[in-house]
């Protein structure tokens, strides 16, 4: 029996529960796959990624600093990975990168459907304009947020992924010295990497005005270094406040599903990462 070889890239990488994830909906489905993590500083995820298929890889997962990277360097691409202009998920076929972004849906079957969360009519700012947001940004414009205001430390980039949408009705870039002129808002979400390597709620040191007692705050890190915003929007009062472990969970079942034709059960699976269960064999 053939054994494929999967992967997921980031940098740094040894945190991420991809590889448990893909192990346990392998498990689920009698799929048989070898899926690892491999740390590739952005200068060498070329070289990586070669070295990976020439060792028998043929799909991965890509992270934390490398989706706009994995999006350069495929031949084909996804609608969804060409309006967020980063990639998460790619797959080998006929010699050359097919790219896809799972990182929208994922966070809108994660709010919608397991917290049952209306993201309709909610006024929106997205913390953040790298690679997980712009995953991100345009599956909350179809999940029908009012306006998504963008914000990040370089302006220039958030300018860029403003225009990049193309809805100048209801997506705008600021400055983040202005957040505390721009009004309350339904739905924060934190698309940085702040967090990582810190567990300090004052590592957010964000204006509470940003808030309402109705506002749903989200977190796309997981684990430790989403503790500190989350600690955050406790402390301003959030309504509602979610990290992004399904989001995690749910990008990697659509994932799984493109590779191997066959669709995992998500809730399982996030339901063991979350009491963790020995389903998932944990190494922490």
């Amino acid at each position: 029996m053939t054994t494929h070889r999967y992967a997921v890239f980031g940098h740094p990488v040894a945190h991420s529960l991809s590889p448990r994830i893909h192990a346990a909906f392998a498990r689920q489905t009698g799929v048989t796959l070898e899926y690892t993590a491999i740390d590739s500083a952005p200068h060498d995820f070329v070289a990586a990624l070669d070295r990976f298929v020439g060792a028998g890889g043929v799909g991965a997962n890509v992270t934390l600093p490398l989706k706009e990277a994995a999006f350069a360097i495929c031949a084909r691409t996804s609608e969804r990975a060409q309006r967020a202009g980063a990639v998460n998920t790619l797959s080998w076929n006929d010699g050359q990168w097919y790219g896809d972004n799972t990182d929208g849906i994922g966070l809108v079957r994660d709010l919608t459907g397991r917290n049952a969360l209306d993201l309709r009519g909610r006024r929106a700012v997205l913390l953040g304009a790298g690679g997980a947001a712009r995953g991100v940004a345009p599956a909350l414009l179809d999940a029908g947020v009012a306006e998504l205001v963008i914000v990040n430390r370089s302006p220039e980039r958030a300018d860029a992924l403003a225009d990049a949408l193309g809805d100048p009705e209801r997506a705008h870039s600021r400055y983040w010295k202005d957040l505390e002129q721009l009004g309350d808002f339904g739905l924060v979400i934190n698309a940085t990497s702040a967090g990582r390597g810190q567990i300090d709620a004052s590592a957010f040191d964000l204006p509470f005005a940003l808030t309402t007692p109705r506002t749903l705050a989200v977190d796309l890190n997981y684990g430790e270094a989403a503790i500190p915003f989350l600690a955050w929007a406790k402390a301003a009062g959030c309504h509602d406040a979610v990290d992004g472990l399904g989001m995690l969970v749910e990008q990697a079942a659509v994932a799984f599903e493109e590779w191997h034709g066959i669709s995992p059960d998500a809730d399982a699976v996030y339901a063991a990462l979350r009491r963790k269960d020995d389903l998932l064999v944990t190494a922490d």
